[in-house]
């Protein structure tokens, strides 16, 4: 099966629901817009490849890459989720 493009991948309802809720909020409350996140994917080791692709490309976006908005808990979800992903690759499960 064909990895859908992370443009189909994005329009998840869900999802939506959870980035409108966070944006504009990252400057007042960083680790509330993480425990968000963090509570979309749910436990790492067995969430969907879906939404691992879903929070790395967000937390990996213009506003994170400049450096605009930073905090320990957004490094902390970008390792988990390569860590994660490492480790599905390595099993053949990406």
């Amino acid at each position: 099966m064909a990895k859908r493009s992370i443009s189909q991948i994005v329009k998840d309802p869900e999802w939506q629901k959870i980035r409108a809720s966070i944006v504009g909020k990252w400057n007042l409350e960083p680790k509330e817009c993480c425990d968000k996140l963090k509570k979309f994917l749910g436990p790492i080791h067995s969430t969907t490849n879906d939404k691992l692709r879903i929070v790395m490309n967000y937390v990996t976006g213009s506003g994170f890459r400049m450096g605009k908005i930073q905090h320990p808990c957004i490094d902390n979800i970008k390792t988990q989720i390569k860590v994660e992903t490492t480790k599905r690759k390595s099993k053949g499960e990406w």
